[in-house]
């Protein structure tokens, strides 16, 4: 009875959530239990503090470590009449279609997403999580606060963390419209912006003691009929430790703006 019964559970919560199947996986991987030998704090929660390498493809991704930069189409849920806007051509405006070349931010998730090293810093009340892309920093309270009221939209958006057992669930809100992925860079035709009403969740997890899984659920009720779900990995890299993070500084008014420069 129990078998038939999980059956029919599993069934029905494929058909009655609008994520899918997607969203039943990522579901069945928070619950399982977690692996042994994970660092925790001292009062026995996961502990992520540590340095790490970019958030990359899942293994066997024929895309390998590279940046995990693009998100897999596959993956979206169908456009709502009028989405549409979700999808722009490039213009030729450098400040439109590469922002980050007049040292504008990357936003989220494009900062998290990029090719350089991070460091998490965990505490009984707050994670922060420090990007070297940018100098990207996220300061994401854990104790139970709710979102701040009365800001203006952000690029990185405002962030509130709470725990579903050994999952690290953080819900983010109050974004400005901004580039969602690096697609544009794939198709000139498709430069990706996601709406002011986004949403996300991040999901993290130990998968190992050296690997983090880390579902990143995008919900945009102005582009898409429904959330959707695509899970990275992240890798400890405790040998970058003494190094830390490097430098980043970008120059702004830079002459040679996308890479073609004007005389002096």
């Amino acid at each position: 009875m129990r078998g038939i019964s999980f059956k029919w559970l599993l069934l029905a919560l494929v058909i009655a959530c609008p994520c899918g199947w997607s969203y039943v996986a990522s579901v069945g991987a928070q619950q399982a239990a977690s692996p042994a030998g994970i660092p925790r704090t001292a009062d026995g929660k996961p502990d992520f503090t540590g340095t790490y390498q970019w958030p990359t493809y899942l293994p066997g991704d024929e895309r390998g470590r590279s940046s995990a930069t693009v998100f897999d189409r596959k993956r979206f849920a169908p456009l709502k009449p009028g989405g549409d806007t979700f999808l722009e051509p490039r213009t030729g405006d450098p400040r439109h279609d590469e922002p980050r070349d007049f040292c504008m931010p990357a936003g989220f998730p494009g900062g998290m997403l990029s090719a350089n090293a991070m460091q998490f810093f965990q505490t009984k009340t707050h994670l922060v999580m420090v990007h070297e892309f940018q100098r990207m920093s996220r300061v994401i309270p854990l104790d139970g606060r709710a979102h701040r009221k009365g800001l203006e939209p952000m690029y990185y958006g405002d962030p509130v963390g709470r725990w579903e057992g050994d999952t690290l669930v953080i819900e983010t809100m109050n974004f400005k419209r901004w580039g969602l992925d690096d697609y544009y860079y794939t198709n000139s035709k498709e430069y990706r912006m996601h709406s002011d009403a986004m949403r996300t969740i991040e999901r993290l997890r130990w998968k190992s003691p050296t690997a983090i899984s880390y579902a990143l659920t995008i919900d945009d009720p102005k582009i898409f009929s429904a959330p959707w779900t695509q899970e990275f990995e992240i890798l400890a890299k405790p040998e970058w430790d003494k190094d830390g993070l490097f430098e980043y500084v970008c120059e702004e008014n830079n002459r040679c703006p996308g890479g073609k420069c004007a005389e002096k």
